[in-house]
């Protein structure tokens, strides 16, 4: 991890631009307003996640499997929520902000489900007035996302799934904190260890063989 005390938002654009695959910058002191530049100027650079906190600016450079883990985890969600016949709406590693707190964070994906309705057709969500994701994963082969969570806490978003390639946790929001779940709540049935198992299958039978497991397992998780 690099900290630095950088001026002005081009002393931070030059140092992403030598930010390596699996480092992190952190910025001590950065404005909302330079935040939010610094949000447009990177609309080209998907791939990094940045993070916002009263001042204290993020930015992360994900390691080549974080691609690799987000779409498994994405293609196993879609399983899922066809399984059980809910909606799913997918908004991949968008930022989350909310002016009012002076706080945004990036995960890896998102989905809107119980809330799903409420967004459709929507190209630009805003906390203030609209509601967040219900479900945040954070792929934490890079670095560790638990500092992340207060901030998810005061964004108010429900769920958060954290694998670190070995395990995948589920947390969720029980009075403005997070505490550890074996089960989703949007996704009944479907647990971590279902996800981490399915990882680890796609990584020495490949991700047609992880899919069609993880569906099996499903469908016997819902007839219990």
């Amino acid at each position: 991890m690099m900290s630095m005390s950088l001026r002005t938002t081009n002393d931070i654009l030059d140092a992403i631009e030598h930010l390596p695959s699996g480092a992190t910058l952190v910025v001590t002191q950065c404005g909302w307003d330079d935040y939010e530049r610094l949000l447009t100027d990177l609309v080209e650079r998907p791939g990094l996640r940045v993070n916002y906190d009263c001042g204290r600016l993020e930015i992360v450079s994900p390691g080549s499997e974080h691609g690799k883990y987000e779409r498994l985890i994405e293609d196993l969600v879609t399983t899922a929520c066809h399984a059980l016949r809910v909606r799913l709406e997918k908004r991949g590693n968008a930022t989350w902000k909310k002016r009012s707190i002076s706080k945004g964070v990036e995960g890896d994906a998102s989905y809107y489900i119980e809330n799903a309705k409420r967004v459709v057709g929507k190209l630009n969500i805003d906390l203030e007035s609209d509601p967040p994701p219900d479900i945040v994963v954070e792929i934490d082969v890079t670095s560790d996302s638990l500092h992340k969570l207060p901030t998810y806490a005061a964004l108010a978003v429900p769920e958060i799934w954290r694998y670190d390639g070995r395990n995948c946790r589920f947390y969720q929001l029980i009075e403005g904190a997070y505490a550890e779940t074996p089960a989703s709540r949007f996704l009944p049935g479907l647990t971590g260890q279902m996800l981490a198992d399915a990882i680890d299958l796609s990584n020495t039978r490949g991700q047609d063989e992880a899919r069609g497991a993880f569906r099996r397992k499903l469908r016997n998780q819902m007839r219990k």
